[in-house]
């Protein structure tokens, strides 16, 4: 995976002396046990007693409920006896099934790619550490989230599946085979950090959790050093984002963990006041009204080259008048060909840094960019 570029990192430790700890606090819970309090995420709460651990993971659809709760337990030590009700897991995994390409990469960024023994979807990793892996055989091919091939998670013995929840949504036969599925609500956070938090999580469950602990206190660091950068600008660009599927524009949420990036990047988001924390569905005639006159507009795509200006005159034709098609101020993210859904689920830092490079090219000037990338005239 790409990073900021070191002469970034350099201007960043400046600030990062007056970052504050990200250190977990904790105070006493029910049944003796200690409560690590969250910087960010809402997501997850972690509770440490002397033989075991519970994570337990809060319904994102109505979050005075409870998911799933997981018990955590060495594989040296003997079971407890006593246990709270829940989902034993033996830790540090060793044989993961993985139904996302964005939680391989969590594992693989934290050193633990061999604890991986399955992922789904396939296709669409952008590691070349994984794909190796899985041409070699050494990792299989465990076809689609949606219907994933029963008979090879079982032969290859997986002891845990990681998988991201849906609203009503199911796992089918899956269910039957016995094998602890984690249900990692991370893509639900309202916060950029907040799902980066998840980190901890994941470092519990590979025994990893010093290197978690350090990478998610770095994340933070240079995610609120970029934060206070942008809060120098002087003028703020307004943003427009995405474009329209079909007959509808989907516009992320004023509440959404996107909406808070383009803020806290220094931008003025034309859809801020928007109270939702998801994407919304809008005519193209509401984004008219609003992003006519937009400074910038930031989107993503997925083609097997890069798009240009031509192919969205081509899509449509009413896109020539917005500001930014006029002024050639779009940037653009091919996420084909990026790691865009694996970095910011792991380093909203690194997409921040983008977004600071472009609302604001004089504060981060020797930035190179990561995922987004100015759009070309025509195809080359």
């Amino acid at each position: 995976m790409k990073k900021i570029s070191v002469n970034t990192i350099v201007v960043l430790c400046i600030l990062l002396l007056c970052a504050c700890s990200s250190g977990s606090r904790t105070k006493a819970g029910a049944e003796g046990g200690k409560v690590e309090e969250n910087l960010y995420a809402k997501g997850f709460g972690i509770t440490r007693f002397k033989d075991y651990s519970t994570v337990s993971i809060a319904d994102p659809w109505d979050t005075a409920k409870v998911l799933q709760k997981y018990i955590l337990v060495e594989k040296s030590a003997p079971l407890p006896r006593n246990l709270p009700q829940g989902t034993i897991i033996r830790v540090p995994i060793e044989n993961a099934i993985m139904y996302t390409v964005v939680h391989t990469s969590v594992l693989e960024q934290l050193g633990a790619l061999d604890a991986v023994a399955g992922i789904c979807e396939t296709q669409y990793l952008n590691s070349p550490g994984a794909k190796e892996a899985v041409r070699s055989g050494r990792i299989a091919d465990c076809g689609l989230a949606t219907a994933p091939n029963v008979e090879k998670i079982m032969d290859i013995g997986g002891e845990i599946i990681i998988a991201s929840p849906f609203e009503h949504g199911g796992y089918g036969q899956v269910e039957k085979l016995g094998v602890p599925i984690f249900e990692s609500a991370d893509y639900m956070e309202t916060h950029p950090l907040g799902r980066a938090e998840w980190m901890k999580v994941y470092g519990m469950l590979l025994g990893k959790e010093a290197e978690a602990d350090s990478m998610f206190q770095g994340t933070v660091a240079r995610y609120n050093a970029i934060k206070e950068l942008a809060s120098k600008a002087k003028k703020r660009p307004r943003l427009m984002v995405e474009r329209k599927y079909g007959s509808s524009w989907f516009i992320p949420g004023g509440a959404s963990y996107m909406a808070t990036m383009y803020g806290d990047a220094g931008a003025d988001y034309i859809f801020s006041d928007l109270n939702e924390t998801g994407s919304v569905p809008y005519p193209f005639e509401r984004v008219y009204e609003r992003g006519l006159d937009a400074d910038i507009w930031l989107l993503k795509y997925s083609m097997d080259r890069d798009m240009t200006y031509n192919d969205l005159l081509q899509e449509y034709k009413p896109y020539g008048d917005f500001a930014p098609f006029r002024n050639r101020n779009i940037y653009a993210c091919n996420t084909t060909q990026s790691s865009y859904y694996e970095t910011i689920s792991i380093h909203p830092d690194y997409i921040l840094a983008d977004f600071l490079h472009i609302f604001h090219p004089q504060l981060l000037p020797e930035h190179e960019l990561i995922c987004y990338k100015p759009m070309e005239e025509a195809a080359r």
